[in-house]
């Protein structure tokens, strides 16, 4: 069993497991898995809050939070249609820090950090050094927005914009509320279902208090995901925001229609809308979490046989150069 903690949400981000070794030896995992997961874990790095370990069962190795996390030798073959840029960010940026996709929303990568590393990151090869906001680049960027008059709504993504300070988050919604035209803001986290102490008393006024309407967009992809603190945490955060989730269709753990049905209703349960459930971004080393879009279909059909229309996420991709995603049901 693995001890309960009372860190803070720094402290969790701190603490993360970085190590394979360590991770196979917290749950009591064959070590000879160690090889590949090293191996695989030097292109792109292990890191997950123990928080989310202790929501994982010891001994099985296909547990279903476990598979999105633990770096596996099949991450290093190269398959044909899964490249570095799977969505067209690095065409999108416009100046660092800033893309530009669809029409009126402007998304700013606001930080290179993350407080868990998911092995189908659509970012996982993401050049931050390049195109990531600084402290220097932001005059940059609040004089962008301000003259380009159609952009009404801004997302803070990153990484993660909740590995930001609340004073930092704070600078910076409080710069973008100043520019007239801005009418919403969008904050795409991870960090209220992995480390929900990340909900804190001062990040609840600094969005309260914004003149901006502001939703909050998680990423869910398993109920195994949503503990107890987790779900509390949530239902702080939806009395001051709106909270959506959007998940990623994955292989092996949660492409049946029995996980995705729980998911929508213990969402709802804890203040979350399900809004999005994408067929994987292909990038490279992911094929083996891909989903078929005839059995992607197909589950979102049976879920439709089982749960009311609002508790359906709609079934989504997203491709280079188009003008917004596409919803395919």
């Amino acid at each position: 069993m693995i001890p309960l903690n009372t860190s803070t949400w720094q402290e969790e981000i701190a603490t993360a497991v970085t190590d394979p070794a360590e991770l196979l030896n917290l749950l009591n995992l064959p070590i000879s898995l160690l090889p590949a997961a090293r191996k695989a874990a030097q292109r792109f790095g292990l890191k997950v809050p123990r928080n989310v370990i202790k929501l994982m069962q010891p001994s099985n190795i296909n547990d279903p939070l476990l598979q999105q996390i633990l770096p596996i030798d099949k991450e290093l073959l190269d398959t044909p249609g899964f490249d570095d840029d799977p969505v067209g960010d690095q065409i999108a940026v416009t100046i660092p820090g800033v893309l530009n996709k669809y029409p009126k929303r402007t998304l700013l990568i606001v930080t290179s950090a993350c407080a868990i590393h998911c092995r189908y990151c659509m970012r996982k090869e993401f050049p931050y050094t390049k195109h990531h906001i600084t402290t220097h680049s932001w005059q940059a960027i609040v004089t962008y927005i301000q003259q380009n008059t159609n952009i009404n709504e801004i997302i803070l993504s990153g990484g993660d914009p909740l590995t930001l300070s609340d004073r930092r988050l704070h600078e910076l919604i409080t710069a973008l509320a100043k520019i007239s035209h801005l009418q919403r803001l969008r904050i795409h986290t991870r960090l209220p279902i992995l480390i929900p102490q990340r909900i804190t008393h001062q990040l609840l006024q600094i969005l309260q208090q914004t003149r901006l309407t502001t939703s909050i967009v998680v990423h869910v992809n398993h109920p195994n995901e949503l503990a107890l603190n987790t779900v509390t945490a949530m239902q702080r955060l939806r009395d001051v925001v709106t909270i959506l989730n959007q998940s990623v269709l994955l292989q092996g753990i949660n492409d049946n229609v029995d996980t995705l049905v729980t998911l929508s209703e213990r969402l709802f349960d804890a203040g979350v809308l399900p809004y999005y459930i994408h067929l994987l971004d292909r990038v490279r080393g992911t094929a083996h979490f891909e989903v078929t879009l005839p059995v992607a279909k197909v589950l979102i059909e049976s879920m439709r046989q089982q749960l009311p229309g609002y508790l359906v996420p709609r079934l989504v991709r997203e491709e280079p150069g188009t003008m917004a995603k596409s919803v395919i049901v």
